[in-house]
């Protein structure tokens, strides 16, 4: 029986060999990787939050250690030089949190944003604030690279979605539902998937609830490659380590059945999940973006 892998996050994880997949956020495109692009028709983050305001409320969900926060903020503040940020933090992990706090105290210039620390999970923060009957609005909220990990993405979505003020956007990153990840999980979802949380959700699968309660939403793609020519040469050490990154599980290539295990090797050189270029066989590592106005 295979052994799934639990990643403390997918914010920010590096594949073996030094492929960082977590994405950025100035043009909501992706760093790192094999030659990301940003989608020419991915809108400035700080064109579609703010209209003129002097103060935003903000709520982070799964901040992990804070990077891409901060870069989402200074991004904000380079076009709106006066706003002031009220930031709530929801992030389950107290390394990660503390990382996050570590962050803010070495970094300059953030005195313009009031952190609320919030070591929970995103139901947690759910609960409190319905307990509290918190009347507080969003501007802005994201949740980048965290719905893996809960149980029920369109309910914790829709509570999120409910925060929102007049003209609030909801930001969502996951992995894109046309992306080879996609996919992987689509075949081998049972094999591969951990049924207790949404570990394999794709954007595809939220544009597809969506559609279904006639929500409006943008969508954009982020491109983005990734070299897993490795993965294909029998006992090769960066090759197993890319096999278990990509399944995430634990070993795969010792505990997977060889029907498996052959299967999802023929599927990751399949064009649906890689191209081959070069003599490289480079994966579809695309990010989705969702962005989602207020309830209406």
């Amino acid at each position: 029986m295979v052994q799934v892998r639990q990643k403390a996050s997918r914010r920010s994880v590096s594949a073996p060999g030094g492929s960082d997949v977590s994405p950025g956020v100035g043009r909501l495109s992706p760093v790192g990787g094999s030659s990301p692009q940003t989608s020419p028709d991915s809108p400035l983050l700080h064109d579609i939050i703010g209209n003129g305001k002097s103060h935003l409320n903000v709520i982070g969900v799964g901040s992990g250690a804070g990077e891409i926060d901060l870069e989402m903020l200074s991004e904000l503040r380079l076009k709106h030089p006066r706003v002031t940020v009220d930031n709530e933090v929801v992030e389950p992990s107290s390394t990660e949190l503390q990382k996050y706090k570590d962050l803010v105290s070495q970094k300059p210039g953030l005195d313009y944003i009031k952190y609320n620390w919030n070591q929970m999970t995103a139901l947690e923060f759910e609960e409190q604030w319905k307990v509290k009957k918190m009347t507080k609005k969003a501007d802005f909220i994201h949740m980048i690279q965290m719905l893996y990990y809960v149980k029920c993405p369109g309910a914790t979505m829709s509570f999120f979605r409910s925060l929102l003020d007049k003209n609030g956007k909801l930001l969502i990153i996951l992995v894109s539902g046309e992306s080879g990840w996609g996919k992987l999980w689509r075949t081998y979802k049972n094999q591969l998937c951990n049924s207790e949380i949404s570990q394999c959700v794709t954007t595809g699968d939220l544009k597809s609830l969506l559609d279904s309660k006639g929500v409006s939403y943008q969508s954009y793609e982020l491109p983005s490659q990734m070299d897993i020519t490795e993965c294909f040469t029998e006992g090769d050490e960066k090759g197993e380590m890319l096999l278990d990154f990509l399944t995430e599980v634990m070993d795969f290539s010792k505990t997977a059945s060889s029907e498996l295990k052959a299967g999802v090797l023929e599927l990751l050189r399949h064009p649906d999940c890689s191209v081959e270029s070069n003599g490289k066989v480079m994966f579809n590592n695309n990010l989705g973006v969702i962005v989602v106005d207020q309830l209406t």
